[in-house]
């Protein structure tokens, strides 16, 4: 490149040069496409037998080999073992050895010959069958030189004799891959035979195959062929789960002999984590589990029946705390966080356990064998049930707040709660016993609902590092869920706490005054109590907790009201004017305390109470009254403007409600107190607003008369009503005309023809009867026939217009 040109030549230079190999280079890729094309186009096919193309081939060349190899051994396998259970008889000693010894010779000798060949398949097939010889020969050997020899004492033998000569084969031979994973499956059997031979029992063939894990799990850490550690892997697995449930059932039932074996399920489990990092947590929670299993079989032995879940729930919860202090490098993070799930899932299948009795004494009073303040109590439900429920409860509490997290002190509240729930039940408490832990764990979870930020006090703000040993995780998905765990800790559930808590309390309080329906004090105090509660807890709560105790404390003051009601003996009626007090309190304190869900409580229990006064109208009448008052003050505050309508309504109600119990019938009664203030706030708004239609200011006003007026005019046979509706049309009219307003002008105007033709009907059915027969039909055609001579004009009229638009065309 001449870098002495003009800037102008040399860049013209250059974009000369650019699209000469942007040119070559579209000319070398598309050679490069028909080179690929012509080296990896499909062969030729080759001709049909019969004329035509062949299909195409389904298998490979290696593949079929294989499949045919396959089959000759297993045919060969096939013969070898009919020639040895049938044929066997015909010959003699020297023959049937012979024959045998030759045959397997033969077919473990061909191998060699084979692979120096480089048959490697051919030399897999004969190596495979010679193995099956050797089955074979061993067999023949029992039944003609040892037939008295123990079945499984000879097979033990046999197998490790097997197991020793194939794993030397397999190391002369060490291209064929089938004999040394042989070797490591006939290596399981000799230990668990012998031991059965031996006359020991499930404790002895279970340490047998735990000794025989062991060794698989040694040979796991050697570096061996994939195909050995495969199988002494899969061999690992299988015998360890049979001596593990092994264990187990004998932890059930002989604690002293499965505790050990258990112990030593788990060191091998432990073992086999540190081998198999991949599956280190599954095989540490499994570790994890056979020690629990093996520390607490003796110990529940030694204890009563109800002490059994107890004693279980202990050791889990003192694996899942062990696990935790220890760093050591030894012991990697995933067989840590194996370890304390296994502990914690034990502990969790405790609490499980106990979980009843805490149902009992939360639902238990809703069912209900005897009445209302009759002074009987029926007895606690789930009797019986063992009193360590309670203990796993509150030791699940302790364990939980222990952990110094902010999610473990939420769990700790809730067993918390739950152990005091479940205590009536399980100590089958006196009935004041029983309703006074009610209000205490409803005093205690409301107080936790106010200061829901107590639970994470003294607790760090973030979580901890992760360990150092972070990056030894487990391998894929799981490896990644597990260190993000770790490696960070949700913040305090401030919030979850605050409405756990109220829920808990809520619930408590409720089950306190299901049961307190059994005497009368009882009744009077618990709702006294729970009135405090709540109260408190409005006052010193925040947010919409705070919204919710007051709502709480409406209802339970509201049941306080119809307690006292129902304690005077009042009538339903009497006791729904009685029930308004609630609202109108509501109201009162309202100016105060600031509470929506408060106030809707309120509203819901003077709905009830005018609800209860229903069969008496004229009890009905004064609550919707007083009802009216308890809006109309509501309505004094800015934010509640709209109440004004609601105790619009409930005065009008109540007038109406007035005037049914007086026997008025007169519509307009009913109308008139409507229509005059609906009149008026439309002045009003017209005032304001000089835009709004008199539709939306006037209308409903005089649609609220005129309407129901007309009604009762048609079906009056009197003169006043007509006379009076028809001068008040007449009126709204002439004042329509005058402002100009529609909406009078237009429904006095209606109003007023409707009542002269009311006034006229009478003349025109006298003048209907005395018009001829004929008369009616002949109006009925002569108006067909202006129908249909103007229907035809306007026919013609349109094919006319169509006709001038085809010629302007």
């Amino acid at each position: 490149m001449d870098t002495n040109l003009p800037p102008v030549e040399e860049l013209r230079r250059i974009d000369a040069e650019l699209t000469r190999l942007d040119a070559r280079r579209a000319e070398l890729l598309a050679r490069r496409v028909w080179l690929l094309g012509v080296l990896y186009a499909p062969a030729a096919r080759p001709a049909a037998p019969f004329g035509g193309v062949a299909a195409p081939p389904e298998t490979s060349p290696r593949g079929a080999q294989n499949v045919l190899l396959t089959l000759g051994g297993t045919l060969l396998a096939i013969a070898a073992l009919a020639f040895t259970l049938v044929s066997w008889g015909s010959m003699g000693i020297a023959g049937r050895s012979a024959v045998l010894l030759a045959v397997t010779s033969a077919a473990l000798a061909a191998p060699a010959v084979l692979l120096r060949r480089g048959l490697a398949s051919t030399a897999e097939a004969l190596g495979a069958l010679g193995l099956v010889l050797t089955v074979l020969d061993a067999y023949a050997l029992h039944r003609v030189a040892l037939p008295g020899t123990d079945g499984a004492g000879y097979a033990a033998g046999a197998s490790a004799v097997l197991a020793g000569a194939w794993a030397g084969y397999g190391g002369l031979l060490p291209r064929l891959r089938v004999p040394l994973p042989a070797a490591v499956a006939a290596a399981q059997l000799p230990l668990p035979l012998g031991a059965a031979a031996a006359g020991g029992g499930p404790a002895a063939v279970a340490w047998a195959v735990l000794v025989t894990v062991a060794g698989d799990l040694l040979l796991l850490g050697r570096p061996a062929g994939l195909p050995v550690r495969i199988t002494a892997g899969a061999s690992a697995g299988v015998l360890g789960s049979w001596a593990l449930l092994t264990g187990g059932r004998l932890s059930l039932t002989e604690p002293w002999s499965g505790a050990p074996l258990l112990l030593g399920c788990a060191a091998l489990g432990l073992y086999a984590a540190r081998a198999a990092r991949p599956a280190a947590p599954v095989l540490a929670v499994v570790a994890g589990l056979a020690a629990v299993g093996a520390v607490a079989g003796p110990a529940r032995a030694a204890l009563p029946g109800e002490w059994a879940v107890p004693v279980y729930t202990v050791c889990g919860l003192a694996l899942a705390a062990l696990w935790r202090p220890v760093r050591a490098a030894w012991i990697p993070a995933p067989v840590r966080a194996g370890l304390g799930l296994a502990g914690g899932s034990v502990a969790a299948l405790g609490v499980l356990w106990a979980l009843p009795p805490v149902l009992g004494g939360l639902l238990g009073p809703a069912d209900r064998s005897t009445g209302v303040w009759s002074g009987a109590h029926a007895a606690p439900p789930l009797g019986g049930y063992p009193a360590t429920a309670a203990l796993v409860l509150l030791l699940g509490a302790v364990a939980a707040g222990a952990t110094g997290r902010p999610w473990g002190r939420w769990g700790a509240l809730v067993l918390g709660w739950a152990f005091l729930m479940a205590l009536p039940v399980v100590l089958e408490l006196s009935y004041a016993a029983g309703l006074a832990v009610r209000l205490v764990a409803a005093a205690g979870a409301l107080a936790v609902a106010v200061r829901s930020g107590a639970p994470a006090r003294g607790l760090p703000e973030s979580a901890p590092e992760a360990p150092a040993e972070v990056p030894a995780r487990p391998e894929g998905a799981w490896g990644a869920s597990w260190t993000a765990g770790v490696a960070a800790a949700p913040p305090a559930p401030g919030v979850l706490t605050a409405w756990t808590g109220f829920a808990a309390g809520a619930a408590a309080a409720a089950s306190a005054a299901l049961l307190a329906l059994d005497a009368r004090g009882a009744t009077f105090a618990v709702s006294g109590v729970s009135f405090g509660l709540f109260a408190a807890a409005a006052v010193l709560g925040a947010g919409a907790v705070r919204g919710a105790a007051a709502g709480a404390a409406v209802l339970v003051a509201a049941g306080l009201v119809g307690a006292g009601g129902a304690a005077a003996g009042l009538a339903p009626s009497t006791a729904g004017l009685l029930l308004l007090l609630v609202p109108a309190g509501t109201a009162a304190l309202a100016t105060r305390v600031r509470s929506a869900a408060a106030e809707a409580t309120g509203g819901a229990v003077g709905l009830v109470a005018l609800v209860l006064t229903v069969p008496r109208p004229a009890v009905l009448a004064l609550a919707l009254a007083l009802a009216g008052v308890v809006a109309a003050a509501t309505a004094l505050r800015p934010e509640r403007r709209a109440a004004s309508w609601l105790a619009a309504a409930l005065f009008l109600g109540a007038a109406w409600v007035r005037l049914a119990v007086w026997g008025v019938a007169v519509p307009e009664a009913y109308t008139l107190p409507v229509t005059v203030p609906a009149l008026v706030v439309g002045v009003l708004r017209r005032r304001r607003d000089p835009a709004v239609s008199s539709w939306a200011a006037y209308g409903p006003g005089l649609g609220i008369t005129l309407l129901p007026g007309l009604v009762a005019v048609w079906s009056d046979p009197a003169w006043v009503r007509p006379l009076l509706l028809g001068a008040g049309a007449l009126a709204v009219t002439l004042l329509g005309a005058r402002f100009r307003l529609q909406a009078p002008l237009v429904l006095g105007g209606v109003a007023l023809v409707l009542v002269g033709v009311h006034e006229l009907a009478p003349y025109v059915v006298q003048l209907v009867g005395a018009l001829p027969r004929w008369l009616p039909p002949a109006a009925a055609g002569l108006l067909l026939l202006a129908v249909g001579a103007t229907y035809e004009r306007r026919l013609r009229e349109a094919r006319a217009l169509r006709e001038r638009l085809a010629r302007m065309g």
